[in-house]
């Protein structure tokens, strides 16, 4: 599971790695956040016509054929391994895929006999995480026929690498700089050649160090929610 990310560079950092443009009223300067849950906004990458552009996505996948907002409360991951058949990923799987840069994620452990603490994960080199990521456009159905649409996106997980296997079972896919034109545009063969993509970054692609508790509300923000603390223990 990935539920918790820190995005805190400038969307400028982003488009300058990834080659692309900012959408049509995206400012370049945005507000910091440490602490991104679900429902919350995300920056990802996709290609419209043969270009790049980077824009802003509701976290948790609402479907084309949704008929309830809240069933993106339950997509905000999806499953590497079933991502292209179950329903409410595939279509996305098949022709919208994005590229989702971040700063780090959260994880918690979940080890027999200790405590549940939150542990922030970076890459080792100090350059974003570019995971691997679905988006979906919507409309409501019930709303008038000017109704906005809505821009949702998911984060697609696979088994962990050693780096993190020792504190949870899942791991988001990060893709590496050199995959990312693959992810986005396999060429002919399609989606059978991106799904070779979803797999465990190699080991040594992530460091990590616990945080403090605080991160676990996504009422609080702000700098301090990585910095390292002790290690928590159930006595």
């Amino acid at each position: 599971m990935c539920g918790r990310i820190a995005l805190y560079s400038p969307p400028i950092r982003f488009t300058r790695l990834l080659d692309a443009t900012l959408a049509a009223g995206l400012d370049d300067e945005t507000r910091p956040s440490w602490n991104v849950g679900p429902q919350r906004r995300l920056f990802g990458v996709a290609e419209h016509e043969g270009a790049r552009v980077l824009d802003r996505y509701r976290w948790g996948l609402l479907p084309s054929w949704a008929k309830d907002p809240s069933v993106s409360n339950r997509l905000f991951n999806a499953r590497g391994e079933t991502v292209a058949e179950k329903s409410s990923f595939r279509a996305a799987f098949k022709k919208r895929p994005c590229v989702i840069p971040v700063d780090g994620f959260y994880e918690w452990d979940h080890r027999p006999g200790r405590a549940k603490q939150p542990n922030f994960f970076t890459r080792r080199d100090h350059e974003p995480l570019l995971l691997a990521g679905l988006y979906e456009h919507w409309r409501d159905p019930a709303g008038p026929e000017d109704a906005p649409w809505v821009q949702t996106c998911t984060v697609i997980t696979t088994t962990p690498n050693e780096d993190m296997n020792e504190i949870h079972d899942r791991m988001p896919v990060i893709l590496e700089l050199a995959n990312v034109a693959e992810w986005l545009d396999p060429g002919e063969s399609g989606p059978a050649q991106r799904a070779h993509l979803l797999r465990p970054a190699p080991t040594g692609t992530l460091q990590y160090y616990g945080v403090g508790a605080a991160v676990g509300s996504v009422r609080n923000d702000g700098p301090e929610l990585i910095e390292p603390a002790e290690p928590q223990t159930l006595f």
